[in-house]
């Protein structure tokens, strides 16, 4: 097993209060809220828990916001009681409720055997030591689906960040995760029925997780216009804009970039060049 760094505090405590999370993470969320909708619509899900919530960039603990507003009961789970307590004034702000548990053992949850219509995780497997049995109490825990996703280690922007942007990240993850086969021989260990897999998180850029100033900044291109357009007030991208009602227009502009995604070719082709893999799993008993 994987000793692994804390994960710096800066990575998340700076996104409490600055929503701006850059064009990438905007439009990570929006497809992941159309394939929410889509499992809401298809299995009728009323329940949700989502353990741990602090696998994707930028504001911690929003990634479960279209579950709620479409009427499921959300219960949100993380192990930093200053991160969780920030996520419960974000849902605030909101005017959405959930449930907040601050839980530091993911290896077992505090909650009742089949007490969720869905239990689910984002990206977050590799930080934790003991990602084998969270996937196992996520099982547990569920009367119906298992949703987990997690970084595709083959895109060219993965390989951008582990080999040249930011090598050090490697510290606070264990990689092995993002192999969505070991995460599918895990699945199929604990009797588990495979639904659905593929990908999503398709941009047309790839997946470096910084924002594109820093890009440029580390690959050492120097160019004012350049700073100027990926930078400054002309360059926010906030999610939250969207839910408070500032930005309406916010999907229909991240609608114009989903051609890949949409695109009516197999999703081993996308894989190539998907940020995300996942697998839907349905729970027997």
């Amino acid at each position: 097993m994987k000793t692994l760094q804390p994960v710096p505090t800066e990575r998340w405590q700076k996104y409490l209060t600055d929503y701006n999370e850059g064009l990438g993470l905007v439009y990570e969320r929006f497809v992941l809220n159309d394939y929410l909708d889509r499992l809401v619509n298809q299995y009728n899900l009323h329940t949700v828990l989502e353990a741990p919530i602090f696998g994707m960039a930028g504001v911690s603990g929003i990634n479960s916001v279209r579950l709620a507003q479409r009427g499921c009961a959300v219960t949100l789970v993380d192990d930093n009681a200053e991160r969780l307590r920030g996520v419960a004034r974000i849902w605030s702000e909101l005017n959405l409720r959930a449930t907040f548990v601050h839980h530091t053992d993911f290896a077992r949850l505090p909650f009742d055997d089949r007490a969720f219509d869905l239990a689910w995780e984002w990206a977050a497997l590799w930080y934790l030591p003991n990602a084998d049995a969270l996937l196992r109490e996520l099982a547990r825990v569920s009367r119906q689906l298992v949703f987990v996703a997690m970084p595709n280690r083959v895109q060219i922007g993965y390989l951008m960040r582990k080999y040249l942007l930011e090598r050090d990240f490697v510290n606070y993850v264990d990689e092995s995760w993002a192999d969505i086969g070991r995460i599918k021989r895990e699945i199929r260990d604990l009797r588990l029925e495979i639904v659905d897999e593929g990908v999503l998180d398709v941009p047309p850029w790839p997946d470096t997780v910084m924002p594109a100033a820093q890009v440029l900044k580390r690959l050492g291109i120097k160019s004012k216009k350049l700073d100027a357009q990926f930078s400054g007030e002309g360059w926010n991208w906030s999610t939250m804009d969207y839910y408070l009602g500032r930005r309406p227009e916010l999907k229909a502009l991240i609608d114009r970039y989903t051609f890949l995604e949409r695109a009516p070719i197999p999703w081993q082709l996308k894989a190539i060049w998907a940020h995300h893999r996942y697998v839907l799993v349905k729970v027997r008993y």
